[in-house]
């Protein structure tokens, strides 16, 4: 048997060694040990030495185990400091962040308490606006009934007097002033009943924008409300749980954008239907004012003709002939007026072409010759002139041609009323005009 007996060596480990780093070199004990065997010295010591280890290995061990002893005290020394370090700085965060929502929960609540306002503002003005539209809703209802009576007034005068005889069956003044006023109240019915089917529309569409802020004041009130609550929200609240999904936005959620676009396009139209109602508040004011006055405007104007109607029959018995010898002497003058005053265009016709030809013949100059020389004002002017000079003789040839035609007319009346005079004059005076007397006042056309 050898002298030499190989004795294993058990559980010993150097991963700490190995971890820490250190550059020792491996002694000729760590050697054999590596190897997985350690020689004896012989058989005598087999005993004693099968259980030890080399002061090597003892100062190997030792130092690994302080070395991992200040690791790991380093390590926690670390993480304790890290850890104080990230508490404080989420702490902050925390207390910023909260702060930030509530700060941002209080903007917004003043946000909706100004649309909020905003929107019963307008819901008031809205009603207002109804309120008003309502009450020239009646009146002109009671307008469109009082123009009944002027119309039947009207038609009985026309009827009346469809009944005179031989020349004084004309269309005068009287009938004109007639016929103007029936076509007016027909008129002023067509636009009272236009105006009154604008009012309800108006006011209907006074409601619906009524409704739409109700319901927009409505959500805002419920999120006021649900704000409010949220604000009120701290760390030490008890009616507080955990939500976890309650971080996720819903799709149908919109932006702040689109939330103040839709409340400012509610209101938006909000204004425009009380701007609408307010215009058409003046324009029913406006429509029933002048709707009144010219009814008793045009009331006055047939009264008028009426009256004069009557002096011409009354003066017509007694001074026809002296009528009939003035119209036919101013005949006689307005036919000469009218061969004068085209002798007058005859005699403007040949300066004008001579002025015209001129500008022609003086456009055909060349190049640079052609310009806006005195000449060339001059006969601009002459023929803006002559023109103008034309225009207005034309427009008295006019004016004494018709002149002549109403003469002719007067005349031919003059020489067939002096039978009827008497038969008109009961009519006009005596039926017509006492009729008329029960004409509405412009307070009951007004729709009062």
């Amino acid at each position: 048997m050898s002298s030499e007996v190989l004795v294993p060596r058990h559980n010993f480990d150097s991963r700490s060694v190995a971890q820490a780093g250190e550059p020792f070199p491996p002694t000729d004990a760590e050697a054999t040990f590596k190897e997985g065997f350690y020689p004896s010295s012989g058989l005598a010591t087999a005993g004693y030495r099968s259980a030890k280890y080399s002061p090597e290995e003892w100062h190997i061990n030792n130092f690994s185990t302080l070395h991992q002893a200040a690791t790991d005290r380093n390590n926690a020394e670390r993480i304790c400091h890290e850890s104080k370090t990230l508490y404080k700085e989420t702490e902050s965060g925390t207390l910023h962040t909260q702060a930030e929502g509530t700060r941002h929960l209080g903007e917004r609540l003043q946000n909706i308490h100004f649309w909020k306002s905003e929107l019963q503002r307008h819901i008031e003005k809205l009603v207002a606006e109804t309120d008003l539209l309502l009450g020239q809703k009646r009146r002109l209802l009671k307008a469109l009934d009082a123009t009944e009576t002027p119309f039947a007034i009207a038609t009985d005068n026309l009827t009346c007097r469809e009944r005179r005889l031989g020349p004084d069956l004309v269309k005068d003044s009287v009938e004109e002033e007639l016929l103007k006023e029936v076509e007016l109240i027909r008129s002023i019915q067509d636009l009272l009943k236009r105006t009154l089917s604008q009012a309800v529309n108006q006011i209907k569409c006074n409601r619906d924008a009524k409704q739409t802020l109700e319901l927009d004041w409505s959500d805002k009130y419920q999120a006021y409300s649900l704000d409010d609550q949220c604000g009120r929200y701290n760390n030490m609240s008890t009616d507080t749980q955990y939500h976890p999904n309650s971080d996720t936005l819903q799709d149908q959620l919109c932006n702040r954008d689109a939330w103040v676009s839709f409340t400012q396009d509610n209101l938006s139209v909000a204004q425009r239907e009380e701007q609408a109602s307010v215009e058409l508040r003046l324009l029913v004011e406006r429509v029933l004012q002048e709707t009144a006055e010219d009814l008793r405007v045009q009331c006055s104007n047939v009264d008028q003709a009426f009256s004069q109607r009557c002096l011409q029959l009354t003066e017509a018995k007694t001074q026809l002939q002296l009528h009939l010898t003035q119209i036919l002497d101013q005949i006689g003058a307005q036919e000469r007026n009218i061969v004068s005053l085209q002798q007058a265009l005859y005699d403007k016709e040949a300066p004008l072409r001579v002025a015209q030809s001129r500008l022609h013949q003086r456009s055909h100059r060349p190049h640079m010759e052609l310009c806006r020389d005195n000449p060339q004002f001059s006969l601009v002017g002459e023929v803006g002139q002559i023109s103008q000079t034309m225009s207005s003789l034309q427009q008295q040839l006019s004016a004494a041609r018709s002149s002549l035609s109403h003469l002719e007319e007067s005349r031919m009346v003059l020489e067939k009323d002096i039978g009827c005079k008497t038969h008109s004059l009961l009519i006009d005076r005596d039926k017509c005009m006492s009729h008329r007397t029960r004409y509405p006042t412009v307070i009951a056309l007004s729709g009062y």
